[in-house]
Order: structure tokens, then C-alpha cells, then sequence
């Protein structure tokens, strides 16, 4: 239902804080005006007012009412003049204006759909290039995305006035382009299956509004069609044009795939997330230039499609690869135990902790006492070193409680 015709009850006894706009006319006074107008002016989500149309002139009526409503204890700016909203509008509109000084979006508007898809990227790279060179990179983003988000507000005040539609076409420029920008930094909060689809899909939703544009064909790429980054899809990120655009591009993959793994693997996902935050941090403080961060996370990329096959060669299931990079298997005192004994260690923990476990192992603290006194027999069982098994054992626990859930459910 998006249009309501009322007369009396609704008017003044519902309440529906997405209303936005409301048309008047009919003969209203005092507080019955000030209730119809209350149905409208709730703040809600990303509408910061409403939109009353006066078809009868109750500008008169409406002063009185606001009398009544402030003698009466009333606080607060019950309405803004139109005129107020236009001017807080165009101020916002050239705040977003300098972000893009010596950037053309004229298609944007004239141009054909697959011109106004390739500004996406552009204008991305234009913003991020530009945050580059700040001493702050990351705040000067922030600011484009609250600037664009201030004048979004401002926008839905001033329509439908003359000036606010002229401005249409580059509002929606500015908020894709923002879309674009903030879905790369994180956007809304994702549930963990949303962020698996997403990573697994690689798609983005790259505009404000309700369309959805591929973000990897807006910047010219192809889909990749594997699990994470094939060798194919990593060659044309490496020879983006935008190469700023190319690193956002790479860190929001690498981040949301290592998300996805910090819910089994505990080692690995942690691993390869201070990889990633090296690189970056290198990155921010002008160390390496865009081209050779871009090596850099390429090559991470690799890494992390190469640790998805190391179970299939060590012949050991998700759990038991999970357990057995718990055992800092990278140690030379460990390493010496030979990769058949670690991986028979690691069968056996998974083994002996699946059986062990119940659904709030986790707060009770015999049971974990009990799991721990097993981990640390079979750890001496297998020749683990004396000096080693403390910690190894602590790490295994903290493995096994990201794995709990499943196995106990």
C-alpha cells in the first residue's frame, strides 16, 4: 500500500513513521492540524522529515496551532519553510561538488546505460586517489560518505521544488557512488550467511536506491566462477586501470573470505588477517605504491586458495585441518614430529572433543577441565613437546569452542 485516502480517524489516530508525504485538502485547525502534520514528520531510518502539500492555504491555521502547541510546553521545530530546505540543500550539494573538483558526470545523465555504469568505478577511483594523498585516508572517506548522506537528507526535504529536481540526476551520481564506496568499507551490519553469499557470489549492490548494479562489470571485470579468486580474475584486477579502486576491490574479497573462515578455522583466519592488515598498513603509510600492494594481495589471495587444498593433500577433513594448524605444525620443535603423527594427533582431537562437548560446554567448567586433561594426554601420547603443550593446548580449546555450535547442535 503506498497511497491512503483519509478522512477523519486515520488522520489523527494511526501512526506510520515511514509516511513522507501527505496532501491536504480539507479544512483543519488547532490540534487536529498538529496531529495530521504528526502523522508525517517522524524521524525514520534515512527520512529525517515529511512533506506536506497545502492545497487550501492553512498557513494561517498552522501558526495558530504552533501557538497553542509551544504555550502548552510544546518543544522543537515542528515544521521548516520549504524555501530553508532548498538553501540547506544546494550548501550540502556543493560540499559533495568538491569532492569530485576536475571529475566529469555528465553521463551520468546523457549517456547510455553501460557510460553511467563505467562512472561507478571512475568516480570511485577519483574519491579514492584523492583519499590516498590524505594524511588520513580513511577519515577523508567517511567524510565523502556523510557529506553525500547530509545532502540525501537535505534532498528529501526540498523536492518536490524546482531546484531539487534539477539536482535529481546528480543526487543519484553522488549516492551510487557513495553505495559503491561504503558497501567496499562494510556497510550495514550482514548476517554470517549473508557475508558467505555475498563472498561466494560476488555481488554488490552498488546504487542507493533499488537498483542493483555487478560492481565487477561496472569496473570491467569478469565474474569469477570459483570459490574464491581464480588465477584469470587476479590478472584483470592487477591490470585495472584504477588501480585504488583495484585495492578497495581486493580488500573487501580478502576481508569478507577471511570472515567467512574466522567461523572454523582459528589459526588460519587470524593469519591471514594480519597479512592483509600489513599490507594496508604499508599501504596507508605510503611504503608501497598502489601497483605493488596490489602484488601483495594477489598474492595473499593465492595463499588462501592454496590453504583450502591443503586438507584435501593432508587427507584430513575441515575440522581435523582446523585442529591440525592449531598445533603450530610451523614450529621446528613440533615440525619434527612428522606430518603423519601431527595429522593423526589432529584426527584423534577431533575425535575425542566432538564426543565430549554438549551445548553449553562452554560455561561449565568440569566439562572443560575434562577436555582439557584429554587434549593434553594425547598431546603426550604423540611425543607433543613437554614445553609446548600448554599453549598448544589453550589454542585448541579456543579452536574447538568456534566449532562447538555445530557439534553440539
Amino acid at each position: 500500500m503506498k497511497i491512503v485516502l483519509v478522512r477523519d480517524m486515520w488522520l489523527t489516530g494511526f501512526d506510520t513513521p515511514c509516511l513522507h508525504s501527505m496532501y491536504l485538502d480539507k479544512p483543519m485547525r488547532n490540534h487536529g492540524l498538529m496531529q495530521a502534520i504528526a502523522r508525517v514528520n517522524r524521524v525514520f531510518k534515512d527520512k529525517p522529515g515529511g512533506l506536506v502539500v497545502d492545497y487550501l492555504g492553512l498557513a494561517h491555521e498552522l501558526k495558530q496551532a504552533l501557538a497553542v502547541y509551544t504555550e502548552s510546553g510544546g518543544s522543537g521545530e515542528t515544521a521548516i519553510d520549504q524555501e530553508e530546505a532548498v538553501a540547506v540543500m544546494l550548501e550540502r550539494y556543493e560540499v559533495c561538488c568538491d569532492f569530485f573538483h576536475g571529475f566529469a558526470w555528465s553521463n551520468w545523465t546523457t549517456g547510455t546505460p553501460a557510460q553511467k555504469l563505467s562512472l561507478l568505478p571512475a568516480g570511485q577511483e577519483h574519491l579514492l586517489a584523492a583519499a590516498a594523498k590524505e594524511p588520513k585516508p580513511e577519515e577523508h572517506k567517511q567524510k565523502f560518505l556523510q557529506a553525500v548522506s547530509d545532502l540525501s537528507k537535505a534532498f528529501a526535504l526540498a523536492v518536490p521544488h524546482e531546484k531539487a529536481i534539477a539536482l535529481r540526476d546528480d543526487v543519484g551520481f553522488f549516492q551510487a557512488v557513495r553505495a559503491a564506496i561504503a558497501k567496499a568499507g562494510g556497510g550495514r551490519g550482514q548476517t554470517a550467511d549473508e557475508l558467505d553469499h555475498a563472498i561466494r557470489q560476488i555481488i554488490s549492490r552498488a546504487v542507493a536506491s533499488d537498483e542493483v548494479v555487478d560492481i565487477f562489470a561496472a569496473a570491467g571485470l569478469k565474474k569469477p566462477d570459483i570459490s574464491i579468486l581464480s588465477d584469470e580474475f587476479l590478472a584483470e584486477v592487477r591490470n585495472m586501470p584504477q588501480k585504488n579502486l583495484a585495492i578497495e576491490l581486493l580488500r573487501k574479497l580478502l576481508h569478507n573470505e577471511i570472515r567467512v573462515r574466522s567461523k572454523k578455522f582459528l589459526i588460519q583466519s587470524k593469519s591471514f588477517a594480519a597479512m592483509l592488515e600489513e599490507s594496508l598498513r604499508k599501504y596507508q603509510n605510503r611504503a608501497i605504491e598502489a601497483a605493488a600492494v596490489i602484488q601483495e594481495l594477489i598474492e595473499l589471495a593465492r595463499q588462501m586458495r592454496e590453504a583450502g587444498k591443503r586438507g584435501e593433500d593432508l587427507k584430513l577433513t575441515e575440522d581435523e585441518l582446523a585442529f591440525y594448524d592449531a598445533l603450530e605444525v610451523n614450529d621446528s620443535a613440533v615440525k619434527v614430529l612428522g606430518e603423519p603423527t601431527l595429522t593423526a594427533i589432529a584426527h584423534e582431537l577431533v575425535e575425542t572433543i566432538r564426543n565430549s562437548v554438549t551445548i553449553d560446554w562452554t560455561e561449565r567448567e568440569a566439562v572443560r577441565a575434562k577436555i582439557r586433561v584429554a587434549v593434553k594426554r594425547i598431546l603426550r601420547k604423540h611425543g607433543y613437546p613437554p614445553d609446548k603443550q600448554e599453549k598448544a593446548t589453550q589454542t585448541v580449546l579456543q579452536q574447538a569452542e568456534l566449532l562447538c555450535a555445530e557439534w553440539a547442535g
